[in-house]
């Protein structure tokens, strides 16, 4: 019972059940009402809409910085991978795996239409699977470290060069391999 009420109201803050007050005849949205779990979840709904929105931002910061294999700081420059680990390890103190193929196997598919910013997307970029990382930004878009001789940059994946390497999507879940690490206060 209590896994059908907080998918009900999981649904209802995401917007998949019309927003209707509790009722007498709704038990299930007296009790969701009556507990304030509505208001729970959409605290819950908006702190991860701000992860995702840290993330992304702090992404962007590294918009311009060189491509450097084996890299993974701002100063000496990011690989695909090292770029992706930093990015995680400075917005919410995780450490994930060092190369792309690890980092996959360490994070929870998802499907390419459940993709949110924060998410990572995998393309076959050395006829190999999961052999080049990004984060996804939103609307079609990803940043990441493409290659020796470039630097960090945004790119649309749905540009035919993409779109014929893309591997998959994962999403990082701090119970799925990746290591957290308290926050600095």
């Amino acid at each position: 019972m209590r896994s059908l009420i907080i998918a009900i109201a999981l649904a209802s803050v995401c917007g998949l059940a019309a927003a209707e007050p509790a009722s007498q005849a709704d038990p299930v949205g007296e009790l969701v009402a009556s507990k304030g779990l509505m208001s729970r979840l959409e605290g819950v709904r908006q702190n991860m809409s701000s992860v995702a929105s840290e993330l992304v931002v702090n992404a962007m910061g590294f918009l311009g910085v060189r491509y450097k294999y084996g890299g993974n700081d701002l100063e000496d420059g990011v690989d695909c991978s090292g770029f992706v680990r930093a990015i995680y390890e400075q917005t919410l103190g995780m450490v994930l795996p060092r190369r792309a193929a690890e980092q996959a196997r360490a994070t929870q598919t998802i499907s390419q239409d459940e993709l949110k910013p924060g998410d990572l997307v995998f393309f076959n970029t050395m006829r190999s699977a999961f052999s080049h990382v990004g984060i996804y930004i939103g609307d079609n878009k990803f940043i990441h470290a493409p290659r020796s001789g470039a630097q960090v940059r945004v790119e649309d994946m749905r540009q035919s060069y993409w779109v014929k390497r893309f591997n998959g999507a994962r999403r990082v879940d701090a119970g799925a391999g990746s290591i957290p690490l308290p926050l600095p206060r």
